[in-house]
């Protein structure tokens, strides 16, 4: 049997729901992909940093995080305090990055997988960061060294939107989508539909852990537009940055307006909508009327819909409904296993 090591970047909800997950698939990995996955090594924010050449007890290491205690007692050797001598010391066969993202530069996530790749590492990342901001330089440098650099999760978390072109519609080019990729947003608008004012509605949306402390992100548009410019830059092959797309956020939506429209038959929807013009794309990310007709229409709850507009397929959608850490945590792992592939 094959085993292979991990370096985990970032030990927040996604990080541990990774965790648990390999635990839960040992055994199936085991016996259909004759493979073996550890984390030897976890970096986190603010609960240190541990490398263990063995392999990190994880059920220790999900009970020290969860008890807000530091990993480093888990380590059998000295962590270094920079985090790429430490992706270089772990030695690991997979990086997998799941820091915060940076919309502006998608640093330090970019660094973190460039360092695993020139150390001979896979790369798999949640981060949209990378995608957007140098999906060329990481993809290009994972081919040289013989590697791979693979996002599943970055965007709709576990739903296969990048390896569904990649692997089972060859030759399909796309020329646009519509959809709701924000999550947060939508379950602000439909608590606001039940009467809720937008900071009760953002209050709920923190107390669920769907929106952030500071939910400007969320709700000003950027979260929806990052991935909008990750689905652009890959599946569009025109590179995309945030910054190239006319954003608008939710924050002008009354409860009055959204009454309005739900008189009429109709529901606001922060809608996320892309288009292919030559070497162009002409994207937005805005609020906007949608009507019962419309597929987004019944897009609920934290779920996610997108729809494409290919040259040979003129609609093909995928809705991914009320996703949660467990769920990014599958693209992560089903990353690593199309890689053993």
């Amino acid at each position: 049997m094959k085993k292979y090591s991990i370096c985990l970047i970032g030990f927040g909800n996604v990080g541990q729901a990774l965790a648990a997950l390999l635990k839960e698939k040992s055994a199936e990995i085991s016996d259909v992909y004759d493979a073996e996955f550890s984390i030897n090594a976890i970096a986190t924010g603010s609960h240190g940093r541990a490398i263990n050449t063995a392999g990190i007890d994880l059920d220790q290491a999900l009970s020290t995080t969860q008890a807000g205690e530091l990993l480093d007692p888990l380590s059998d050797v000295k962590s270094p305090a920079n985090m790429p001598d430490f992706i270089r010391a772990s030695g690991a066969d997979f990086l997998v990055e799941v820091s915060p993202v940076n919309y502006e530069t998608g640093e330090p996530a970019v660094t973190h997988i460039r360092t695993a790749l020139e150390c001979g590492m896979h790369a798999v990342s949640a981060n949209k960061g990378p995608v957007v901001h140098a999906y060329e330089e990481l993809t290009a440098l994972a081919e040289e060294k013989g590697k791979r650099f693979l996002f599943e999760s970055s965007v709709m978390d576990g739903a296969p939107i990048f390896s569904v072109f990649r692997e089972a519609l060859p030759a399909a080019n796309v020329a646009g989508f519509t959809g709701i990729l924000n999550s947060c947003t939508n379950i602000i608008i439909e608590k606001m539909e039940g009467g809720d004012s937008f900071d009760e509605a953002v209050a709920y949306a923190q107390s669920i852990g769907i929106a952030e402390t500071d939910p400007s992100g969320d709700v000003d548009g950027w979260d929806a537009a990052i991935k909008v410019a990750a689905l652009a830059t890959v599946l569009m092959d025109i590179p995309t940055k945030p910054q190239d797309i006319n954003v608008e956020g939710i924050r002008s939506l009354t409860g009055d307006v959204i009454q309005t429209a739900l008189d009429e038959g109709e529901r606001w929807k922060l809608v996320c909508t892309a288009e292919k013009g030559g070497d162009q794309v002409i994207a937005q990310v805005a609020p906007q009327r949608v009507p019962s007709a419309s597929p987004l229409y019944s897009v609920s709850g934290t779920s996610s819909f997108v729809q494409f507009k290919t040259d040979v397929l003129p609609g093909l959608g995928i809705l991914e409904s009320n996703p949660g850490p467990d769920t990014t945590a599958y693209g992560l792992l089903a990353d690593m296993l199309n890689i053993l592939k």
